[in-house]
């Protein structure tokens, strides 16, 4: 288990996408192998490759490594995405974990039952406006830097990016209310490493479609 890291998952966005962006936003080179039907997660299961039975599972440093966190924590202290000192690091912390419950809302949408969609929808887009990004306009207005953290690149920045993205496919308008989320994504789309993430071509993945829901719903559900 040399060389690149190998990302084991399917093949779309879920819990390893945010890995995906902090490995390119640390220009870090990577591979992938992808779940293509549940055989292929027992198969992990079975070599005894995922310490609880569940993906992502990150190949790197002669470790595998399970839990979308901790994976996320080692890739950003080992690229110096986590701050400099430990009071930047605990602020990395609490903003990423609000941003992890807000990515779990926007992840689980597209599983939710047709009939709960329009719900769910309606309840992530208002947590979206009015309870999570009120705070990180707040931050960047009250800290003045370029950044969410201290004057360098952080995890919370590459992780708020990846959300923002994501929120502007489904309801762009929403940033008329906060022109520093706006100026906040230009300024981290223009580092070099993630600009190059985000060019046709790239690891980064499109939006789930209903392909890749009937791949997921096999792997996992099935």
């Amino acid at each position: 288990m040399s060389g690149k890291p190998r990302l084991h998952y399917f093949n779309g966005r879920g819990r390893m996408e945010t890995i995906r962006w902090l490995l390119a936003a640390a220009g870090v080179e990577f591979e992938e192998s992808y779940l293509e039907k549940k055989e292929d997660l027992i198969k992990l299961q079975k070599d005894g490759s995922l310490l609880f039975q569940q993906v992502p599972m990150v190949e790197m440093d002669g470790m595998k490594l399970v839990q979308t966190r901790a994976i996320a924590n080692y890739i950003a202290t080992k690229y110096n995405l986590y701050g400099k000192d430990l009071k930047e690091r605990v602020l990395i912390d609490m903003y990423v974990e609000g941003m992890f419950d807000l990515n779990d809302l926007l992840m689980t949408y597209e599983i939710q039952p047709a009939d709960k969609k329009e719900q769910h929808f309606a309840n992530m887009m208002d947590k979206t406006e009015n309870r999570y990004f009120p705070v990180f306009e707040k931050v960047l207005k009250d800290h003045g830097k370029d950044f969410l953290v201290g004057n360098q690149l952080s995890r919370a920045d590459v992780q708020l990016l990846e959300i923002i993205l994501m929120v502007e496919e489904w309801k762009p308008e929403i940033f008329s209310k906060f022109p520093l989320l706006q100026s906040f994504k230009a300024r981290i789309c223009k580092i070099p490493t993630i600009k190059k993430f985000l060019q046709p071509g790239s690891q980064r993945k499109p939006p789930t479609d209903e392909i890749v829901l009937d791949q997921v719903m096999k792997i996992f559900y099935s």
